[in-house]
């Protein structure tokens, strides 16, 4: 072979090399799983020789791939399945260290996957008035305490003006997670979450319930009328081991839009403050 050719042979197999080529093949098709064709050498005469001085390439037929078997991926609960391993993990709690740590490692609410943290309390649990709002945003989910952004700083100075600050009111929502991009939830969150806040007022055990929204009024209370309807009425509201009263109020974040409800929200204030007083 001249030394022209032998060069050209060679970069042809580094070509076939190269792009995968690992078996000679003929022309016309051949089954090689046949046992008609088991005795049937292989074609070789197809192929280029490689020159003398190098041996030849051992083609290696390989064996095609099998895409990997992996297990499919788990579906989160059906919300009604994630409704009574709610109820049930709540119901086991019995302080709210314990409910705390149950939250944390629930996984029925995927609005926990979201979060960057569980937004649990903030105040005195022993308060004899407890605020429950609907669901954290952004500056709770930061810090890990519910109201403390601008609707927080209103609600405090809405506390301070009946007598009341955080060492003397206790602040939750009924959810304690962040929804993505401060969006409202979904009815299914808010029953996943219920069982949670319901606990957590019966351990609490405050004299005065305050739903802060129409969200928190209808979920806790079974209001249909919005907020503007069942603001400032009383309720009578069963913590599972004693009936409490329970009023309805305008959310703080409410009261930043539309200002001109705060004269409503006072008066709602001072029924509280009425209250307290006896």
């Amino acid at each position: 072979m001249s030394p022209d050719r032998a060069s050209a042979a060679r970069e042809l197999l580094d070509f076939y090399a190269a792009a995968g080529v690992d078996a000679p093949v003929g022309e016309t098709p051949a089954n090689r799983l046949s046992t008609a064709q088991a005795d049937v050498a292989p074609i070789a005469d197809t192929a280029p020789m490689p020159p003398p001085d190098r041996p030849a390439a051992r083609f290696q037929p390989v064996a095609p791939e099998l895409p990997a078997i992996t297990a499919a991926p788990v579906a989160p609960a059906a919300p009604d399945i994630a409704v009574m391993a709610a109820r049930e993990a709540a119901r086991s709690a019995a302080s709210l260290d314990e409910l705390r740590a149950m939250l944390a490692k629930f996984e029925g609410c995927a609005l926990r996957t979201t979060a960057k943290q569980l937004v649990f309390a903030d105040g005195n649990p022993q308060a004899r008035v407890m605020f429950v709002g609907e669901a954290p945003g952004r500056e709770e989910d930061l810090e890990g305490l519910p109201f403390v952004g601008r609707s927080g700083k209103l609600l405090d100075l809405m506390m301070a003006a009946i007598g009341l600050d955080r060492s003397s009111a206790y602040i939750a929502n009924i959810i304690p997670w962040r929804p993505p991009g401060n969006r409202t939830p979904t009815p299914q969150e808010s029953q996943i979450c219920l069982p949670f806040i319901q606990r957590q007022i019966e351990l609490a055990n405050p004299d005065i319930l305050v739903c802060l929204g129409g969200p928190s009024s209808q979920t806790l209370l079974g209001v249909k009328e919005g907020i503007k309807r069942s603001r400032g009425r009383w309720f009578n509201f069963h913590t599972g081991t004693r009936e409490i009263r329970a009023i309805a109020t305008f959310h703080p974040a409410y009261l930043l839009r539309s200002p001109l409800e705060k004269r409503f929200a006072w008066r709602d204030f001072l029924a509280i403050k009425k209250a307290l007083a006896e």
